[in-house]
């Protein structure tokens, strides 16, 4: 298991090339690649070209930090055919910065529309035809999280929608702070899933379902607005002992390939104290539930 700090923390602050000098000095040994403006953002085309591409390369290996997974968001299950379409070209462009870059590890999001469930589905499943035997191709695993705000939320339902691609090159995202909205208990979904939960990433976050879900309150009343945070891990209300003991049950420390990522985005001001926090937390807990 590789554990990877996700720099989106330092943004605002550093170059892109900056970011394995970054991620080193604070004592991580890996990265996790997220939407930046210069590399793959947030559901347009890759900026890269291959220059930037070998140039980020070689800083991560002038650093000594490997890359362990790369996260774009595009809207390949867009109801939208337009967008489909487009998410579709921006993913093989994507899968190719990947191969570029040496990763074998492509972690994502179901995107979609919930209130167009069935036409979102209907939409992922089309571009997994297009996209599913280039990742096969080049030996990629792509996991993915029932993100808040996804054609699918729920946790169980992700995996039945996974396993339909029948494909061993897919498989789970499993991050902490979306667990309350994925309408199970984490140790039965990570049960379920198995094998498949490949990538998690660790922050904490609020219980909006307590207080009789009046916890947070949103106007108008009714309305479909999705809330979570990405705390340090205490900050909020999730039961870590159940988590990592989950991840030590299915076997997550022990498999090849597998990535645990910090994935605090509250805490900027501190985001270095808050990286060092969240990689020494993360270290006792795998120590205390790894029982290879």
């Amino acid at each position: 298991m590789k554990i990877a700090q996700d720099p989106t923390p330092f943004h605002h602050d550093y170059r892109l090339l900056d970011f394995p000098r970054v991620v080193a000095d604070l004592g991580y040994e890996h990265i996790q690649l997220t939407p930046h403006r210069d590399l793959i953002p947030f559901f347009r085309h890759p900026k890269a070209d291959d220059a930037l591409v070998r140039a980020f390369k070689k800083a991560c290996d002038d650093a000594g930090v490997g890359i362990a997974s790369v996260l774009p968001v595009q809207r390949w299950s867009g109801p939208d055919e337009v967008a489909r379409e487009a998410a579709v070209r921006n993913w093989k462009r994507i899968v190719q910065i990947t191969v570029d870059l040496g990763v074998s590890v492509i972690g994502t999001e179901f995107s979609g529309r919930p209130e167009r469930s069935e036409e979102s589905e209907a939409a992922f499943y089309k571009s997994m035809e297009e996209l599913l035997p280039i990742i096969e191709r080049e030996g990629i695993d792509v996991l993915i999280d029932p993100h808040p705000d996804d054609f699918v939320e729920d946790g169980l339902e992700a995996i039945r929608v996974i396993r339909g691609l029948n494909s061993p090159n897919v498989g789970m995202v499993f991050v902490a702070c979306h667990s309350y909205h994925m309408g199970h208990p984490m140790r039965e979904i990570m049960r379920e899933a198995g094998d498949l939960i490949r990538l998690v990433h660790v922050a904490d976050t609020m219980d909006h379902h307590r207080s009789h879900g009046l916890r947070y309150i949103s106007n108008p009343p009714g309305n479909t607005a999705r809330v979570h945070q990405h705390l340090k891990i205490g900050d909020g209300d999730l039961d870590w002992d159940d988590f990592f003991g989950g991840l030590g049950e299915i076997g997550f420390y022990d498999r090849p390939g597998t990535v645990m990522c910090n994935s605090v985005f509250a805490e900027d001001e501190t985001a270095g104290d808050m990286a060092r926090f969240q990689l020494a937390t993360m270290q006792n807990y795998i120590a205390k539930h790894h029982a290879g």
